[in-house]
């Protein structure tokens, strides 16, 4: 069985998990307290981040290489298009979520809410937390322009690119911090995504100390 070495919350991670769980592949999941630097973790990944994935015999790190060789040794069904054109979309939308939204929003909010306290670091940045609150509204506002010129993310299909960013979206809803009535387009996206048999494990994540809302379970919030 495969092995994966995770955080709950972690956006990365849940991407990850995503990908194994529409593919239907049956992973063990280890919560891993990476920031402790543990000797036997470090062995793992000397980068001392999670993800990091045991499958076929190999250990795995890096959150897109890992769902891009889950792709590539595992095409059914497909979370990346055929065409070349297509794939690049895809994996520009994975790189736009996973760099400029994990840099403006989730570090800004999930990170300072919730990693800060886990890892016993202190209180939130104020000044973080208003900088996430604004930069959210301005990619919500971009994925509405999306979802106005096409049925999913990077195009007519469901990607890797819309998993990337129902990682992080449902991270950041677990915190209450989406405002779903900015866009209809958005909301009823995301109410696919999260619908799908593959989400079941996340929505049943929990946090010690961090109860989630009433809806974030709810199917038809």
């Amino acid at each position: 069985m495969a092995r994966l070495f995770h955080v709950p919350l972690s956006p990365f991670c849940r991407k990850v998990r995503l990908s194994l769980a529409e593919k239907k592949i049956e992973v063990e999941l280890v919560e891993e307290r990476y920031w402790e630097a543990d000797p036997d973790f470090l062995r793992r990944n000397p980068a001392a981040k999670v993800p990091v994935l045991r499958l076929d015999g190999i250990m795995m790190a890096e959150s897109t290489a890992i769902c891009e060789y889950i792709e590539e040794t595992r095409p059914d069904p497909a979370l990346m298009p055929k065409e070349a054109a297509a794939r690049q979309e895809v994996r520009r939308l994975v790189s736009w979520f996973d760099d400029k939204f994990h840099h403006e929003v989730t570090s800004k909010l999930l990170y300072e809410r919730v990693n800060k306290k886990v890892m016993g670091q202190g209180y939130p940045d104020s000044g973080n937390v208003k900088a996430g609150a604004k930069a959210i509204k301005y990619h919500l506002d971009y994925m509405t322009w999306l979802l106005d010129h096409r049925r999913w993310l990077a195009g007519d299909v469901m990607t890797l690119a819309d998993f990337a960013a129902a990682a992080h979206l449902s991270a950041l809803d677990y915190i209450s911090d989406v405002d779903w009535n900015r866009s209809e387009g958005v909301k009823d996206w995301y109410a696919k995504i999260k619908s799908r048999p593959a989400f079941r494990g996340l929505l049943a994540d929990q946090v010690p100390g961090f109860p989630p809302p009433r809806h974030y379970n709810d199917l038809d919030f």
